[in-house]
């Protein structure tokens, strides 16, 4: 019997084995590489389809149990750690990233252009990748009219934007809002072009047609690893922020289309379900989905005060789910749509009793340094340490490495 049971779990681990090799869950060795893109099976109707990949986040990320205080009966919450996709690439960015890039070294560009706010995780994560495949980058940062003019600093993104040596465009809210983000970037484009530069160019949060690839393979990644564990684990439920629409077009799709068949709630953090629903639509006829984007996601409006800014109650949100949880969410994307699903359960708990929802982390840290002063009031955890005189002292006893 001994025998017989050491045989049927060698025959099991070379299963197991043999399924994830199958997988396209790129191995550490590959970072870097491109790769010809084969999409999954369920998607392969989709037009047009990707040629090539570079592999530039570290996958699959994990998914584990996050025991937030508060939920129903019976209620499980998960969570998926697009945070942790690297450190400089860190967030759900990289992952759209790896198909624009591919295409932008494909069309033998020299140069990456790409636009957002003065804190954008995608262009931080837009800045690193061009350096990391030898192109330039150009990022057009929105900003307020009276900093416009003034050197922007080195406050999170920021910092590592200018490490890399990204080429930084200020532009002020106001002429943003009245030029507008495609008008501007071809007007970069043009300038670029003029001096022998090849431009290639992403648009805001990477979401175009080409960026919602990133997160429909996303939606295969949650099904390996679902297949892969012993308890049939299955969510009811996937919640991610909203901040482009990008992120949302691809995992909603992935899971109408795939196995995973969870209702996706998108939590807009600037713009209003409305517009959401709309550019999503735009996206996902760009792909020739034949689906209507109000039948794979529900968006909620969880944008509060407004794009980047936080009320106290949601930086105090954050705060505590980092001192309940360990896990530190962004002010900007993660945090709002955490702080809005709280809110929803919580006025309708009996609607989420016994749901098995899985939350995506989409990254955001460095956000964080940008609102210290807000913050601080919220840490009050240190002291100067007491030493009592009856503890020993020898000057170079402790040495400070």
């Amino acid at each position: 019997m001994r025998g017989r049971f050491l045989t049927l779990s060698r025959v099991k681990l070379e299963l197991a084995r043999r399924r994830m090799s199958a997988t396209s869950v790129p191995s550490m060795a590959d970072f870097l590489t491109k790769k010809t893109y084969s999409p999954p099976s369920w998607a392969s109707h989709l037009l047009p389809i990707p040629s090539h990949t570079f592999s530039l986040a570290h996958l699959p990320t994990p998914i584990h149990r996050w025991n937030l205080p508060g939920l129903p009966n019976g209620t499980e919450l998960w969570i998926k750690r697009d945070d942790f996709t690297g450190m400089e690439l860190s967030g759900n960015k990289v992952r759209k990233l790896e198909f624009l890039m591919a295409e932008a070294v494909d069309q033998n560009a020299d140069t990456v252009i790409t636009i957002g706010g003065i804190q954008s995780n995608h262009c931080r994560a837009t800045a690193t990748a061009s350096n990391y495949l030898n192109l330039n980058s150009h990022l057009i940062l929105r900003t307020s009219k009276l900093l416009a003019d003034e050197d922007p600093g080195l406050v999170g993104n920021l910092l590592v934007e200018r490490l890399v040596g990204a080429n930084v465009h200020l532009i002020s809210k106001e002429e943003y809002s009245s030029i507008g983000s495609e008008a501007l970037t071809n007007a970069l484009k043009e300038k670029l072009e003029k001096e022998g530069k090849k431009p290639y160019v992403i648009p805001v949060g990477g979401s175009n047609s080409l960026g919602t690839w990133g997160y429909i393979e996303a939606a295969r990644e949650i099904e390996e690893q679902l297949k892969s564990r012993p308890d049939g684990l299955k969510f009811d439920d996937i919640v991610v922020a909203c901040g482009s629409g990008g992120t949302i077009a691809g995992i909603s799709l992935g899971s109408w289309l795939g196995a995973l068949k969870a209702k996706v709630h998108a939590f807009s953090v600037c713009d209003d379900p409305d517009y959401f629903y709309d550019f999503v639509q735009g996206l996902l006829d760009g792909l020739q989905a034949g689906v209507n984007s109000r039948d794979i996601v529900s968006i909620h409006n969880a944008k509060g005060k407004g794009y980047a800014m936080n009320t106290s109650e949601e930086l105090k949100f954050v705060k505590e789910v980092a001192s309940s949880t360990g896990v530190i969410l962004d002010p900007v994307y993660s945090g709002k749509a955490a702080y809005g699903l709280i809110n929803e359960i919580t006025k309708d708990p009996k609607n989420w009793e016994g749901r098995k929802i899985l939350f995506i982390h989409t990254g955001g840290l460095l956000g964080l340094y940008d609102k210290v002063d807000q913050m601080a009031s919220l840490m009050g955890n240190w002291c100067r340490m007491d030493v009592s005189e009856s503890v020993p002292r020898k000057d170079g006893v402790g040495k400070m490495f």
